[in-house]
């Protein structure tokens, strides 16, 4: 039964969405794992999604999966690009890792137009401004 299943709690994980680049003609963006534990997650896949609407019509991306053996202590990994035509939709991030054999998992959800300089944060071991779910 579900019930019975262990609740391993997600902690000192982090999804960012960082302004890599700025040109006249564009902005380049990237989505990082952030691990702040002090021990490495391994395992991790990450799936990545976008929905919502535009101009009153349903719009959905692909889903994109992401497999990344390791991801050490206090350090990060790249995702994937994200083009900023897609800022206005919900973009979902999926992610499952291991610590030994325990699997933890959480979803981590950019709502519409909450990428914006407005939340900009500096974002921790990146040392990047973006924006960041924990």
């Amino acid at each position: 039964m579900i019930k019975d299943l262990p609740k391993n709690v997600v902690k000192d994980i982090a999804i960012a969405v960082a302004l890599e680049k700025e040109s006249v003609e564009s902005k380049i963006w990237y989505v990082y794992l952030i691990n702040l534990k002090s021990i490495p997650i391994e395992n991790v896949l990450i799936t990545s999604k976008g929905y919502g609407e535009k101009d009153g019509l349903p719009v959905k991306t692909s889903t994109l999966r992401h497999m990344i053996p390791v991801v050490e202590s206090n350090s990060f990994k790249l995702i994937e690009p994200i083009d900023e035509q897609t800022f206005g939709l919900n973009n979902e991030y999926w992610l499952s890792y291991y610590i030994g054999k325990d699997i933890y998992d959480k979803k981590f959800i950019f709502l519409p137009e909450s990428i914006v300089e407005m939340n900009f944060t500096k974002l921790p071991v990146i040392n990047k401004v973006g924006v960041m779910i924990l």
